[in-house]
């Protein structure tokens, strides 16, 4: 648009008036709002999600009152979401709410709700109070991460005055995760219910889950043992794959190696105790001394053997032959002391677990090897490159020959296990499913066309042409009467003295409905003696026929 062009428009529209630029300005507004509704209808989802992650149960009760309210709904493919048109969304939550749905599978304390106190029994009252706390424990399960469902069954003693052996409280839950194979919920399920129910202790709670494996039990100490020792050996092998992963990804790139690791661990009980004995630090505590003395004497007789002569009178009186005599003399001495030593005793208890063998395996992609060996002088051999990922694996994963680990790596030619991908349903489908969309936007651009080619097209030709009408007569009755079949007087075109000015967006849009009559009352009065004048030419008309 030139200047000469903007300024003529613009004088066009300084000489439509305030009426008429306000129509204009109403039109543009209608335009513009119609596209703007338009858009936003066909760029809203058709139905929106209600609920998600309920059950069967659930989303019958809650299709069966959507279905009586006349609410149109829709249920995924899993049969654990509900879906229903786009704005009908609180309408329908509040539907729901004032049935009390979604219920749940599990049902706790709230059934106190939907029974009465009168005429209830004892019995019915240890029923109900047994399924509200399966139900409230359930809930709690189905709460932790990892739990996808849960199922309660308590066993509770009948208290009784005259019985000498009380029934112990007992308990059994099964639950559904999402990695059939986890069991680290069974030991903290357990407890849950063991603080949970009155009496029970956490040896008669037996967790299974739904595949029929028994996660934890009470009476099954090596069972549970076992399965300790087995998540403690996967957790050990995830968690040396996460380090090798790390170490490996920026240097071959994800998806270009796999890594497999096999732990196997000792999760026996060690105690050692252990005495140290300081001799640098002794005390004296005791000392004992012992002093012997003995004297002896000990004579010879050096004379010939014993006779009868030595028993005569005579010979007694007579003094005894000469001998050898010896004295002895017997000095001992003992002296013990008893020291008493300082001593320090370490008994330490070890629950952990130890590592015993670490198997290994690493396959590396040979092509990704090949690119990243480059090509001349700085070419890497894949032998070297293998060499260097072994020493880079041994690292990460804490590996130790003197323990007796196994380390392989090894490069082969990756087989391409990318799954076919579904080409989803074909053209015609898709039509088919947008047929509804493509209606709408069809609707909403013939709207706007209409719009446009009827409402502002008109207008702003007729604001450009505007200067060109005479302010002394008015085009549009001058066109209409000669449309009538009315000629001016004299064939000069008529001239009107009072034009206050015609309505341009009316005779635009009501030109094609307007009658003769109407327009020669419009003639009328705008200038009766030119009215007058015409009806006497028709009448001369008349008459010459």
């Amino acid at each position: 648009m030139n200047r000469e062009t903007a300024l003529k428009l613009w004088n066009n529209l300084k000489a439509l008036g305030p009426r008429r630029l306000t129509v204009l300005a109403l039109v543009g507004v209608a335009v513009l709002a119609t596209i703007a509704v338009g858009t936003a209808f066909l760029s809203q989802p058709q139905q929106e999600v209600l609920y998600s992650g309920l059950d069967r149960d659930d989303v019958g009760r809650m299709g069966g009152a959507l279905r009586d309210a006349g609410i149109d709904f829709d249920v995924s493919a899993d049969g654990s979401t509900v879906l229903v048109n786009y704005g009908d969304t609180a309408r329908a939550r509040m539907l729901l709410a004032e049935k009390g749905l979604p219920q749940g599978a599990n049902t706790g304390y709230d059934l106190f709700n939907q029974v009465g106190s009168f005429g209830l029994t004892s019995f019915m009252q240890q029923v109900t109070r047994t399924r509200a706390l399966e139900g409230e424990l359930a809930r709690t399960i189905t709460a932790m991460n990892g739990v996808k469902a849960a199922r309660v069954h308590l066993v509770l003693p009948d208290p009784g005055s005259f019985r000498a052996d009380q029934q112990p409280a007992s308990a059994s839950v099964v639950i559904r995760t999402v990695n059939p194979s986890d069991a680290s919920e069974g030991q903290a399920i357990r407890l849950l219910v063991a603080a949970a129910v009155p009496g029970l202790k956490a040896d008669n709670v037996t967790v299974l889950n739904t595949e029929g494996a028994v996660l934890a039990s009470g009476d099954d100490l090596n069972g549970a043992a076992i399965n300790k020792m087995a998540m403690v050996e996967e957790g050990v092998a995830r968690d040396v794959e996460e380090k090798i992963r790390r170490t490996l990804s920026p240097y071959v790139g994800i998806g270009n190696f796999e890594v497999s690791v096999a732990a196997r661990i000792n999760m026996d009980r060690q105690t050692t105790s252990e005495t140290i004995f300081d001799p640098a630090s002794k005390v004296e505590r005791s000392v004992r001394t012992v002093k012997e003395t003995g004297a002896a004497t000990n004579t010879s007789n050096t004379s010939g053997g014993a006779s009868v002569k030595d028993a005569l009178p005579d010979e007694r009186a007579a003094p005894a032959s000469s001998g050898k005599n010896t004295n002895e003399t017997n000095d001992r001495r003992e002296e013990l002391t008893n020291y008493e030593l300082s001593s320090k005793t370490i008994e330490t208890t070890r629950d952990g677990f130890t590592i015993e063998k670490l198997s290994i395996a690493v396959l590396v992609n040979k092509d990704k090897l090949a690119a990243v060996a480059g090509s001349g002088a700085d070419a890497v051999p894949v032998e070297h490159q293998l060499m260097d990922l072994e020493q880079l694996v041994a690292s990460a994963s804490g590996y130790s020959k003197e323990r007796g680990d196994v380390l392989k790596v090894a490069s082969v030619a990756f087989v391409d296990n990318t799954p076919e991908t579904d080409s989803g349903p074909g053209i015609f489908d898709t039509l088919i499913g947008q047929a509804g969309t493509f209606v709408k936007a069809i609707a909403i651009i013939l709207v706007v066309v209409l719009v446009v080619f009827l409402g502002l097209r008109p207008t702003v030709k007729a604001i450009l042409a505007a200067p060109a009408i005479a302010p002394a007569a008015s085009p549009a009755l001058l066109e209409d009467a000669s449309a009538s079949g009315l000629p001016s007087p004299a064939g000069a075109p008529p001239t009107f003295a009072n034009d206050p000015g015609v309505n341009l967006i009316e005779d635009v849009t009501k030109r094609l409905v307007r009658s003769p009559q109407k327009r020669l009352e419009q003639i009328v009065e705008f200038d009766e003696a030119q009215a007058a004048a015409i009806l006497r030419q028709w009448l001369q008309q008349d008459e010459a026929a």
